[in-house]
């Protein structure tokens, strides 16, 4: 005779330790570990905040929204992420490069792939108003060597704060893709960036509103590169002296990266040309880790 299963009671006290084990069976040793552990902090955090129920569906709801608001264009997951410091937490424990390597920083919400391959020195800003910006250098490895073509791929806002993705338009704007010539040289020809708000008409926006938090970034260009044999990069490159460095609603900047947006008179400019109104220019070197 089959004797009676005795069910297994769940309490206050027991619930993170049953929940643990039964999400410690995944099939992946790593996503074991991922969601176990993820079980157990979200567990402490709603024990050590004394968790209500209206607060409880509040969270889901946001988060509902956040999922309802995203989409190819718009990744406000990611901005919610970059907004908590989650986003530049995990960039700097995987990303702990040598003394000397350009160091990395958040990829952000706009990146589009696909980026137009551009000439050096070649306008990525196609006209739009703005002063002119030249932003070269070299790309180089730790040891100084040059590395010849290295694909930078490059994209910014606009001079109100808006990128490509937030925009209405059928074609590449103030983004493009430039590779670097035999002795690593590359030059970047776009507009000088101004600092700008992230996007605050959705969830993210009206979570920051309930608190003393600057929702702007100071004005900087995005930049990534994935050379073969080399540590892949996802950084910016900040204006020196510009708005917000000191609180940049990201956590992305960085010392190393603010760099000196210097005022030229109309003139000759880096790619050899020239210029007939006045411009700005940048000069930086990206130094690359081996892999």
């Amino acid at each position: 005779m089959a004797h009676p299963v005795t069910p297994t009671v769940v309490t206050e006290d027991t619930i993170t330790d049953v929940a643990a084990e039964r999400w410690g069976t995944a099939h992946d040793p790593r996503t074991a570990e991922l969601l176990t552990a993820l079980v157990r902090h979200l567990h402490a955090f709603a024990r050590e905040t004394r968790l209500s129920e209206a607060e409880w569906m509040a969270a889901i709801r946001w988060l509902t929204e956040v999922g309802q608001i995203s989409d190819e264009k718009r990744e406000e997951f990611i901005l919610t992420s970059d907004v908590l410091g989650l986003s530049m937490l995990v960039v700097q424990q995987n990303h702990r490069f040598a003394e000397g390597a350009t160091p990395a920083t958040v990829l952000g919400p706009f990146h589009i792939e696909g980026s137009p391959e551009l000439g050096y020195g070649a306008d990525m800003s196609e006209g739009l108003p703005g002063t002119p910006l030249y932003v070269h250098g070299t790309v180089r490895a730790l040891d100084g060597a040059p590395i010849p073509g290295a694909v930078l791929d490059v994209w910014q806002a606009d001079s109100d704060g808006a990128y490509e993705s937030q925009l209405d338009v059928d074609e590449a704007r103030l983004r493009g893709k430039y590779t670097t010539r035999e002795d690593g040289a590359y030059c970047v020809r776009t507009i000088a960036p101004l600092g700008y708000a992230i996007p605050m008409d959705g969830p993210v926006g009206r979570l920051i509103r309930q608190t003393e938090i600057s929702h702007f970034r100071p004005a900087h260009v995005h930049f990534l590169l994935n050379v073969p044999g080399y540590e892949p990069l996802i950084t910016h490159l900040f204006r020196e002296g510009a708005e917000y460095l000191d609180s940049d609603v990201v956590f992305g900047v960085k010392r190393e990266l603010v760099v000196t947006f210097a005022e030229r008179e109309p003139g000759p400019t880096p790619d050899g040309g020239h210029s007939d109104v006045p411009w700005c220019e940048a000069a930086y070197d990206f130094v690359l880790q081996p892999a």
